[in-house]
């Protein structure tokens, strides 16, 4: 099972990565905190902790087209906030 899907990269999680030390994360949904802490230590070298986890359902949306309406749904997804050990930081743009 791949715990971490990929970094959530906007202005809000930047700030707080600056500001707070913490970083946000795309994971999997069957995966829990201690899976989590242990796959950002490994995939970082970094000194992790705490992380919060929140769960985010679908949304229903509608398209409007020519074809006619389309009904369809997001897919539901699993968010991890880590706080990092002070000192530490993570750079997702080094291997850019």
């Amino acid at each position: 099972m791949e715990v971490i899907i990929k970094p959530i990269v906007t202005e809000r999680m930047t700030w707080l990565g600056d500001a707070l030390n913490r970083y946000g994360f795309i994971v999997d949904k069957r995966a829990n905190k201690i899976e989590i802490k242990k796959a950002v230590e490994e995939m970082y070298s970094v000194s992790v902790t705490e992380v919060n986890t929140m769960v985010y359902g679908g949304k229903l949306k509608t398209r409007y087209t020519k074809g006619g309406i389309i009904n369809g749904r997001t897919n539901s997804f699993k968010k991890a906030i880590v706080t990092l050990a002070e000192g530490d930081k993570i750079d997702f743009f080094s291997n850019i």
